[in-house]
């Protein structure tokens, strides 16, 4: 077990419209926008009311083929490199020789004759990252930050693509390096003149 950063959301909001809670990461190994996936929702919590969660640093990687089949996941450090690869009883993710091109990235190559295939990225076992039609002889790569993003959205759920037409436009990254536990206090939201936009800000931080 890897070192896990210990985290309490706290609404100290004005928002009495339920609204929901997205938490999720950029992969910034791409040089183009690429869709975010919903890594944590958070529901139902009411002003004054809290949510603890933990953010582990590890994170695992598989490959899920044409079929809707999905390989195990396998843990993946920075500059490690993997490739999805035909064994005796079908497709199967396994270690690279030759490491990733950049120490702070993780690769998958396939390496399949024929057929395309999704490559996935999760933390805490929840879905954080999806690459979609890595054909063959091409590879997913994948480079977060120290970091979370939080924001307030709708119609939204864990584990799908955030599009931007429907997330709010108050989201925040937070930064987690070094930081043992924290809360992540949320304020703002209201209505008529004394509305203000949604705030998150880390407060009571322990550091490692």
């Amino acid at each position: 077990m890897g070192i896990v950063t210990k985290l309490n959301f706290v609404n100290f909001s004005n928002d009495f419209n339920n609204s929901k809670i997205v938490i999720f990461q950029k992969n910034v190994a791409t040089s183009y926008d690429e869709l975010a996936i919903a890594w944590k929702t958070i529901e139902n919590c009411g002003v004054g009311s809290t949510h603890p969660f933990d953010y582990p640093w590890d994170i695992s990687v598989n490959a899920i083929d044409s079929f809707g089949n999905h390989t195990r996941k396998l843990l993946a450090a920075p500059g490690e490199a993997f490739e999805i690869k035909l064994g005796r009883s079908g497709y199967i993710l396994v270690p690279s020789h030759t490491p990733a091109a950049c120490s702070q990235e993780v690769e998958v190559l396939n390496t399949l004759a024929r057929g395309s295939i999704y490559v996935g990225v999760y933390r805490n076992n929840k879905l954080i990252a999806l690459k979609n039609n890595i054909v063959p002889k091409e590879k997913a790569v994948f480079r977060f930050n120290p970091s979370i993003w939080i924001g307030v959205a709708s119609d939204i759920e864990q584990g799908q693509e955030i599009n931007s037409a429907i997330f709010s436009s108050s989201n925040t990254e937070i930064p987690l390096l070094g930081i043992a536990e924290a809360d992540i206090e949320m304020r703002g939201g209201g209505a008529g003149l004394t509305s203000y936009p949604y705030s998150f800000n880390l407060t009571n931080v322990c550091y490692l």
